[in-house]
């Protein structure tokens, strides 16, 4: 039982079609994981113990009479809790929502269902998103679960499915990622974790951050099994008109190839700069390994990537306002403190910076595409920095002080802002055991190619099959 709950996701769906587990054997083993450990790890805001264990019988019986119901068949997954589920409260992480029952799941709920996966319950993250290091000061600080003495972030927006995932207490989990909240607590949990092309998912029932650069995707041990839910929840949905039209490719026809004569661009400038100790060595380990393995390596910079955090705030921050300004003028004692702040700074944010904002978001993502069409991939760090311990500010990196959030944003923001897909995956650890991460990004709509190459740097290497001691 203790294995099954790190089995990977293709794996088990494996084992269950044919019959070498039963899915409520599956259920009840990572039922049992959280129960022992969530209490530490709040990674969790609610379980649905009692529906998981119905839905796993049901499957069960779906098997016992020959019919199949997908490829996720009885596979168990979280779903970050701004995601839409029927008569399950969604909160947002949010005291405000703290009651809120949705009559109807979100399309990526219905999707993943509908393919088969049993959903666990409903995973923490930083209030409304509106976060990179995975805080809540309403359901519970969410725990890094590689440092057991010292209680460390876990990255966020997305930090509940980073730390289930990472911890063994599901085997996958779906994230929102607007400026990193998907490939920032896979970094720091040491999982992989993937932001689609926006809109290659529907956003149709999940919560907003900022309309223009949200994205949902998957997040799990592995980019096989993010391959596998990316095919299950893409494409297009009529409920968000951002979606696009493009068929949805066999992502699952990525796995299993190598990379020879593909291009992969390492990005420099200041994706190589203010580097964790060890970090810069991983990359160059990295770029070493992919080398062996028959990749064509060169070195680019994007030089307008510098100016990506303060037009990505320029855009987040009176997007976020607008959807949050009703709450923000009858409930703002009801927000914990760095979001309220953060939503307040949407109003000082003219029209004119907005626009302005949205013309750099035009030059970046044509430097972008301008170096992707030269190269099949681009790799870089995730982040600069390893998880910091809670309540840290600052950390040092090259020998100064540097602020956590800022950090932790830095190499993963430009992509929202561009919209190309990305996906982390581990790449190390520090000294003291903390996991690195670096990302893959590609060319709009081009997720076969980044999982081709995440799975083949997967397959050369072991960092993504270690667990944390927890």
């Amino acid at each position: 039982m203790a294995d099954l709950v790190w089995t990977p996701v293709i794996e088990v769906a494996r084992m269950i079609a044919t019959k070498e587990v039963s899915p409520v054997e599956v259920v009840r083993a990572h039922l049992d994981r959280i129960a022992r450990l969530d209490g530490t790890l709040h990674a969790f805001i609610t379980v649905c113990g009692d529906a998981a264990l119905e839905a796993a019988r049901a499957a069960e019986s779906a098997i016992a009479a020959g019919r199949t119901l997908g490829p996720l068949h009885a596979v168990p997954i979280g779903l970050k809790d701004l995601v839409d589920t029927r008569g399950v409260r969604t909160t947002g992480g949010s005291r405000i929502l703290a009651d809120r029952v949705p009559d109807a799941d979100a399309t990526v709920t219905a999707r993943l269902t509908g393919a088969g996966a049993i959903v666990l319950g409903k995973l923490n993250m930083h209030e409304f998103a509106y976060g990179p290091e995975g805080l809540n000061d309403h359901y519970g600080q969410t725990r890094n679960p590689w440092d057991a003495a010292v209680a460390r972030v876990p990255g966020g927006s997305s930090s509940g499915s980073g730390v289930a995932v990472a911890a063994g207490l599901v085997p996958a989990a779906l994230g929102s990622d607007t400026g990193g909240s998907i490939r920032i607590p896979a970094s720091l949990c040491g999982i992989t974790g993937l932001k689609p092309t926006y809109g290659r998912v529907s956003r149709a029932g999940v919560l907003p951050l900022s309309w223009s650069m949200d994205h949902v995707g998957p997040m799990a041990r592995s980019a096989a099994d993010c391959a596998v839910l990316l095919g299950a929840m893409a494409g297009y949905d009529p409920a968000d008109p951002t979606t696009s039209v493009l068929p949805v490719p066999d992502y699952t026809a990525a796995l299993g190839r190598d990379v020879k004569g593909l291009r992969v661009g390492v990005l420099r400038g200041m994706f190589a700069e203010g580097l964790a100790p060890g970090l810069g060595a991983a990359m160059e380990s990295a770029v070493r390994q992919l080398q062996s393995l028959g990749a064509v390596v060169d070195e680019v910079t994007l030089p307008r990537a510098g100016d990506v955090a303060a037009a990505a705030l320029a855009v987040v921050a009176p997007e976020a306002l607008a959807y949050h300004e009703r709450w923000m003028r009858t409930r703002p004692q009801d927000y914990q403190r760095d979001v309220r702040e953060r939503l307040f700074t949407g109003a000082f944010v003219s029209g004119v910076s907005y626009l302005r904002a949205q013309q750099i978001r035009a030059l970046v993502r044509a430097e972008v595409d301008e170096a992707l069409a030269r190269r099949d991939v681009l790799l870089a760090p995730s982040t600069p920095i390893a998880a910091t311990p809670l309540g840290e500010r600052e950390t040092v990196v090259d020998g100064g002080r540097a602020d956590v959030r800022g950090a932790l944003l830095r190499f993963t923001r430009p992509f929202n802002f561009s919209g190309h897909p990305s996906c982390s995956v581990p790449c190390g650890f520090t000294a003291e055991g903390m996991p690195l991460g670096m990302q893959i990004v590609g060319r709009p709509f081009d997720e076969v190619t980044v999982l081709r190459v995440a799975d083949a740097w997967q397959r050369a290497t072991d960092w993504h099959t270690r667990r944390p001691q927890i």
